[in-house]
C-alpha cells in the first residue's frame, strides 16, 4: 500500500515578516538618498539654465548695446526642462544690470530647504536663499 502525503510548498509566516522588516529597512535608507539626489539633479538642471541665460543675455547686450527683459528674445525658457524652476530676469539698462532668478514651481525642489531660490547677476555672482551657503547650492 502507497502512502500519500500532502506536502504544502509556501512560506511561513516569519518568513513572510523577516522579509517585509528587511524591506522595510532598505526603503528607510534609500528614499531619503533618492529624494535627495533628485533634488540635487533638479538644482543643477536650474544652474544651468541660469548659466546659459546670463551667457545669451551678455551676447545679446553684445548684439543690441542693451539687455533685454524677455526671455524670447535670448532663446530662453521661462521654465527649466522638467518645470521644476521658474526663470525670471530684472534688467535695470541704466546702470547696465541684469539678474536671473531660478525659483522653484513644481517638485521635489519645492521642499528644498536648502537652496530655495538660485540667482546670478551680470557680475557672475551667485547667490542663493535657504539655509546652504551659495558655494554649497552652486555646487562649489
Amino acid at each position: 500500500m502507497t502512502r500519500v502525503t500532502n506536502k504544502v510548498k509556501g512560506f511561513t509566516l516569519i518568513e513572510l515578516m523577516i522579509t517585509v522588516a528587511i524591506l522595510g529597512i532598505i526603503a528607510s535608507i534609500a528614499l531619503p538618498s533618492y529624494f535627495e539626489h533628485v533634488k540635487r539633479t533638479a538644482r543643477t538642471e536650474a544652474i544651468t539654465a541660469l548659466l546659459d541665460a546670463a551667457n545669451k543675455q551678455e551676447q545679446f547686450f553684445v548684439d543690441n548695446r542693451q539687455y533685454t527683459t524677455t526671455l524670447a528674445n535670448l532663446g530662453v525658457s521661462a521654465t527649466t526642462e522638467n518645470n521644476f524652476y521658474k526663470i525670471s530676469v530684472v534688467v535695470d539698462n541704466d546702470a547696465g544690470t541684469f539678474a536671473f532668478t531660478a525659483t522653484p514651481v513644481a517638485g521635489p525642489v519645492l521642499q528644498d530647504g536648502e537652496c530655495a531660490t538660485l540667482t546670478i547677476s551680470d557680475t557672475g555672482l551667485k547667490t542663493s536663499t535657504g539655509s546652504a551657503s551659495a558655494s554649497t547650492c552652486w555646487g562649489k
